[in-house]
């Protein structure tokens, strides 16, 4: 059986934990942040956990990651 493929673009914008849950990076940080308060923009410098239901969805698009 051929080896799958890795969506690059999914690879390139998710990360696995050391427990194998998939992470991301927050949206709604690129244009008028003058807008969104500081509280709000530190927040969102942090990586999310992908939610459990996404992940099976997720994970078959990054097989090897």
């Amino acid at each position: 059986m051929p080896k799958m493929k890795t969506k690059r673009a999914a690879a390139k914008r998710l990360k696995r934990t050391a427990s194998g849950k998939l992470k991301r990076h927050s949206g709604w940080k690129g244009h008028l942040l003058e807008a969104k308060q500081p509280k709000r923009r530190r927040k969102l410098r942090k990586a999310a956990l992908i939610s459990k239901a996404d992940e099976p969805r997720l994970s078959v698009l990054v097989p090897y990651l």
